[in-house]
């Protein structure tokens, strides 16, 4: 079972953390855990992740996607995409802490989107969706304002496919461990670097670290 205070404790950590961040809707606790628990089930028979101990997946989990938000757009009606989400991750804590945001979660892998689609049915999660495909292969009706990953893979392979996913003034997003410098000199050049900022997770004691980017724009325009 899901240590809900724990998950508790882990969230007011992270408030105190970033205390200007927009607070959580007031079912967020419980829809997190709800996460948590579906995922714990599913493991046991698919493997969706390699952690298992429930205090590891509030912290691995839930914690370490939203330690992210403080460092995103704060508007209404971001439209987000998260590639190689797995089992979800950072996407379903995204979409239940903000549930004014589009969040598309997108996997090649066939027993994971099942996973990620039930668990958008179970948790009535309207602003959510999982699809099934490889990132080169997905063709959305719009583009994103921000494309995040977790662990899809170094930083210019991760540019280079998400790039084509992005609006014009949207934002790629990579979460990491220890600073990535030799990915970072790697990146394509139609990309830059906007910020690195470091994270602090509760309850993880690793190094974390952003790497937001933006695409260079035309030679005819302006750069952002």
């Amino acid at each position: 079972m899901i240590a809900v205070t724990g998950l508790a404790e882990g969230l007011e950590q992270l408030r105190a953390l970033a205390p200007n961040a927009a607070p959580l809707p007031a079912a967020a606790g419980n829809k997190l855990a709800a996460y948590l628990e579906l995922l714990a089930k599913w493991n046991r028979t698919y493997n969706l992740t390699a952690i298992r101990e429930p205090e590891r997946m509030i912290t691995h989990h839930v914690l370490d996607a939203l330690a992210v938000l403080p460092h995103l757009p704060q508007r209404e009606g971001l439209r987000v995409l998260d590639v190689g989400s797995g089992a979800g991750v950072p996407g379903i804590p995204l979409a239940i802490a903000r549930p004014d945001w589009h969040v598309v979660m997108l996997d090649s892998n066939h027993k994971k989107g099942a996973f990620v689609q039930q668990a958008v049915i179970e948790l009535a999660l309207a602003n959510a969706e999982a699809v099934v495909a490889r990132v080169e292969d997905y063709a959305p009706g719009a583009p994103f304002d921000i494309v995040i990953s977790r662990a899809f893979s170094d930083l210019a392979t991760f540019a280079t496919a998400g790039v084509r996913h992005l609006a014009p003034a949207g934002q790629l997003v990579a979460m990491k461990g220890v600073y990535p410098d030799e990915e970072i000199a790697n990146l394509p050049p139609e990309v830059r670097v906007v910020a690195t900022p470091s994270l602090a997770v509760p309850g993880l004691d690793a190094k974390r670290h952003l790497v937001v980017m933006r695409r260079l724009a035309s030679d005819t325009g302006p750069r952002t």
